[in-house]
């Protein structure tokens, strides 16, 4: 009989005996329902609101002990105390098999109770954006270690004839193994001493695997485990066979054979833990893994690049476990930078030099954090940092840096790593742009840059501007002994020859000639341009100030180098500090603020001097409000001069304070401005029961009385947007998994000739508009929030993109006079932009302010950075820089859930009961046709 042949048979008989007795059934209808209870009530998953099912493999290392060793407790002990192992000790062929059959039987009935949890995760797919590779690692963790505690409960069994004895005994040694690696126990000691009890536990392994990381020493480790105690198993029924008191050849062979096999499993671990490259990132966008953008910056190293962990022996619990993790992809780093990259990792408290260093030079600073020993609970200064140093330029990281926090007020709260490569390779580019820009600019430059003066002659010219023109010709002849071929520049007389030159200018930019001043109505031409293959950027010519034109043209090649910091002029509302305090007044952006320094450099703005900042790059206007004509004449002038605009706006702001929620009306001034560009903000809100939870206001009548609550509901102001509502074909909203949008207005469009118009942002295909001024939600006496559709109901734009060719609104017509008064120097209209200006818009000017991110981090548990990650999507995507998009949003708390009201909960929950229950009586159908099948088989054979 083969191998396989006789495992099989014992497999099928001890299959039979399970299901024909209440064993098979308990085991399955108990792990069911304890592991969807635990689904659902314990971990709260809805709450959780995160798309995933890490909550249904929490706790399947304890379950596991205990359904195991149930399992398992009857296995051999059963045989021993019923007489019938002698049987099996007295056939010819090895005992091995029979381990073998039992457990592959036992195994079996494991994989059937775990097919009763597959609904959960198809639930998931269907809801919203499931990531399968951790599910798909769940599941192999959970059947490794399943597997293990199986070998383990039949090695106990085989060690008694008393199944009580065999459950206790087997509950005993697995939670010792879980033990070792558990929190319990690891806290205790030192981050060195942890690690090491991390490494030989179960537990810790098992959540290795699930978060979708599968690595070579973390299988090997489960495996090792079955192959031991199966091997324990053989070796102690083989030893019932031997006489007592007798020692044989034969007996020797056995003890060294299963010593060598267990040494050799040991030592095969051991040697893997010195090979952390063997791993498989299974999650989507490889989480756990250094993508191409970072191997891309890893190649342009120029200089050695220093990577340094600053890590405690003592740290929180929490953060204990993100060490190895940050560790591990850290050492990537190296793998994949070669000897460009050095990584080091050190406790501070045993490198006092390299601690007062990090005080320092670094700006490093401890955080005391409480944590808790045998004898007492104490502060300790922890360090958890990362020093990325390239040259002379270094950035540091801490914790509040690279951790995320999710916390649903039921539980503890859920700390893992934010979105660590992100927060990595950001560092190595910020310090790469440094250390390039304090050298030669030039060497940034991927294609020759030439600067193009559209100047006319000098006796057309104002004594101030021949002054000018002779100043930076001086300065551009320096700049071109410097650049090494990657800058030229020249001058054009627009006015030679029969002008056609001029009339291009008109036509194509808007360049119209200038006046020297009022009352001069002498007329030239004094427009600065650069261009490559790629790109025409026009230099502002407000100032004719030769000692900033070096800074101006810095700023402009700025733009046509490659990762080169880029300079942001935001113009949002002036904060009052009274009234913000009370959460009165306009709407403030400090999170918005503090989001764009750190990437770009910023300058904010106020626009009611007629100009933009001429270092900005790009121009992003926050709940503009009463904009007077100085200020139009700014953001005009800004897009006609090919540069991007971006535009938060809406009729309505909402303010909150006392309880209450009231409706603004807001002004932005920018209504005609938008619509000689095709663009019209309605004035109306836009619902949409695909909405977000908000901490609300709730107003309650009960009898005569008014009582007003703070619940959380589902406001349909708070639009949830998703894939197709985020557009998945546009690199701004492409990585976006969700986003949710508050107080938006709806956006017609009719862009203007020559340009082209790209929705961004859009609410699903059942919302409506209301004109209505009370948005405070009405409930009834039991609590319950209700909003019914107005009039027509479908899909509304609510960010918009017009790109190409614009005119200006200011075409043909003279600046305002404020501008005239404050800018010295010639004066005119560019009156029409290059083809790669942009405008976008979005329709609502709460959105990214700091009143709703506070609330939506109310709602969710953890920072809620959606609208933060929008705009720095269109920052690197409009400056050229979209290097970092594709692992900008793979934070693992993006994945939301869509909004689901109380009923459509209950619903999936149920659903999930029943199709859980419905496999079992599948099960039970198929066990009792089979039996049938199997009795009429016999009778047959019988009539025979």
């Amino acid at each position: 009989m083969s191998t396989d042949s006789c495992s099989r048979r014992v497999a099928q008989k001890e299959l039979r005996l399970f299901f024909g007795s209440p064993v098979a059934w308990l085991f399955l209808v108990v792990f069911a329902a304890v592991t969807l209870f635990l689904f659902f009530w314990v971990e709260s998953w809805f709450a959780r609101n995160i798309a995933d099912v890490r909550p249904l493999f929490e706790w399947m290392p304890l379950l596991l002990i205990l359904l195991s060793a149930a399992l398992t407790m009857r296995m051999w002990s059963e045989e021993r105390r019923s007489g019938t192992l002698e049987h099996v000790l007295t056939q010819p062929v090895g005992l091995w098999r029979f381990v073998l059959g039992k457990f592959r039987a036992c195994f079996t009935l494991l994989l059937l109770a775990l097919v009763t949890t597959l609904p959960l995760p198809v639930t998931v797919a269907l809801m919203a954006d499931l990531d399968w590779g951790p599910v798909a690692a769940g599941y192999l963790a959970t059947a490794l270690l399943g597997g293990a505690y199986l070998s383990i409960g039949l090695f106990v069994s085989a060690r008694t004839d008393n199944p009580i004895v065999s459950l206790i005994g087997t509950v005993a040694l697995c939670g010792l193994l879980y033990l070792l690696g558990s929190g319990l126990l690891t806290d205790f000691f030192t981050d060195r001493v942890a690690e090491l009890l991390r490494l030989l536990g179960s537990g810790s392994r098992f959540q290795s695997i699930t978060r979708g990381v599968l690595d070579l020493r973390d299988l090997v480790y489960y495996l090792s485990l079955i192959g031991a105690f199966l091997t324990l198993n053989v070796y102690t029924l083989e030893r019932e066979r031997w006489a007592r008191e007798a020692s044989t050849p034969r007996h020797r062979r056995w003890r060294l054979g299963v010593g060598l096999l267990l040494a050799n499993l040991l030592l095969l671990n051991v040697w893997l833990q010195a090979l952390p490259g063997l791993r498989l990132d299974v999650t989507e966008g490889r989480l756990y893994s250094i993508s191409p953008p970072t191997r891309e910056f890893l190649s342009r190293l120029e200089e050695p690049l220093l990577i340094r962990g600053y890590f405690s022996a003592k740290t929180h619990p929490l953060l204990a476990p993100l060490v190895p993790q940050l560790r591990d992809l850290i050492e990537e780093y190296a793998v994949a930078g070669g000897q460009r990259v050095r990584v080091e990792f050190i406790d501070p408290a045993r490198h006092p030099a390299l601690e007062q260093e990090a005080i320092e030079r670094y700006n490093m600073n401890t955080t005391p954090l409480q944590v808790a020993d045998r004898y007492q609970s104490s502060l300790v200064n922890a360090w958890f940092h990362v020093l990325v140093s390239y040259g002379d330029e270094f950035v540091t990281l801490g914790f509040t840096d690279l951790i995320d926090v999710r916390s649903n007020g039921q539980r503890e709260a859920e700390v893992r790593l934010r979105n660590p490569e992100f927060d990595l390779t950001r560092a190595i580019r910020d310090v790469q742009q440094s250390y390039r820009l304090g050298g030669n600019l030039f060497q940034a430059l991927d294609e020759p840059v030439e600067l193009v003066a559209y100047v006319s002659q000098e006796t057309m010219l104002p004594q101030l501007l021949r002054d000018y023109k002779q100043a930076i010709t001086e300065q551009l002849q320096a700049r071109v002994a410097q650049s090494g071929g990657k800058f030229s520049f020249r001058f054009r007389d627009p006015e030679a020859g029969d002008g056609e030159l001029a009339r291009e200018l008109e036509q194509e930019w808007g360049f119209r000639p200038m006046i020297a001043a009022l009352g001069d109505e002498r007329q030239f031409y004094f427009y600065l341009t650069l261009s490559d293959q790629r790109q025409v950027v026009q230099l502002p010519t407000d100032n004719f100030d030769p000692g900033d034109f070096g800074a101006m043209l810095d700023a402009g090649l700025k733009r046509f180098a490659r990762g080169l910091t880029r300079t942001v002029a935001l113009a949002a509302p002036q904060v009052n500090e009274q009234m913000a305090r009370f959460h009165m007044g306009a709407p403030t952006f400090v999170n918005l603020e503090q989001a764009i320094t750190r990437d770009y450099s910023i300058r904010m703005e106020q626009l009611e001097d007629g100009q933009v900042d001429p270092d900005a790059d790009i121009l992003v206007v926050a709940a503009p409000q009463d904009l007077n004509q100085a200020a139009l004449f700014a953001i005009d002038q800004f897009l006609m001069r090919g540069g991007t605009v971006v535009i938060a706006s809406s009729p309505y702001s909402v303010e909150l304070s006392g309880g209450e929620m009231r409706l603004l009306d807001y002004d932005s001034g920018l209504g005609d401005w938008l619509a000689s560009h095709g663009l019209s903000i309605g004035a109306s809100l836009v619902l949409d029961p695909q909405s977000a939870a908000f901490p609300a206001p709730v107003r309650r009548q009960v009898g005569d009385y008014e009582f007003r609550d703070v619940q959380m509901i589902d406001y349909p102001y708070f639009i949830d947007l998703r894939a197709p509502g985020l557009n998945p074909d546009h690199p701004v909203t492409a990585s976006l998994p969700q986003l949710t949008m508050g107080w938006a207005s709806p956006i017609e469009v009719e862009p203007s000739d020559g340009l082209r118009a790209v929705t961004l942002l859009r609410s699903s295909d059942r919302a409506w508009l209301s004109t209505g001024r009370d948005i405070m939600p009405q409930g009834d006496g039991a609590g319950r929030t209700t909003f019914l559709p107005e009039g027509d109901q479908g899909s509304q734009r609510l960010g918009v993109l017009l790109e190409g060719r614009f005119r200006s609104w200011f075409a043909g017509r003279k600046p305002p006079d404020q501008v005239q008064e404050n800018r010295p120097g010639p004066r005119g209209v560019l009156e029409h932009s290059p083809g790669s200006a942009r405008l976008l818009l979005f329709a609502s000017n709460d959105f990214m302010d700091d009143q709703m991110l506070n609330a939506m981090v109310a709602a969710a548990g953890s920072q809620y950075l959606g609208p933060l990650e929008l705009l720095s999507n269109t920052l690197e995507w409009a400056l050229q820089d979209e290097s970092l998009l594709q692992i900008r949003s793979r934070a693992h708390f993006n994945r939301t859930l869509p909004p689901m009201d109380r009923p459509a909960q209950q619903a999936i929950e149920a659903i999930n009961y029943g199709l859980a229950i419905t496999w079992l009586l599948l099960l039970a159908l198929g066990f009792s046709l089979r039996k049938l099948a199997r009795k009429r088989y016999y009778r047959k054979a019988l009539a025979l």
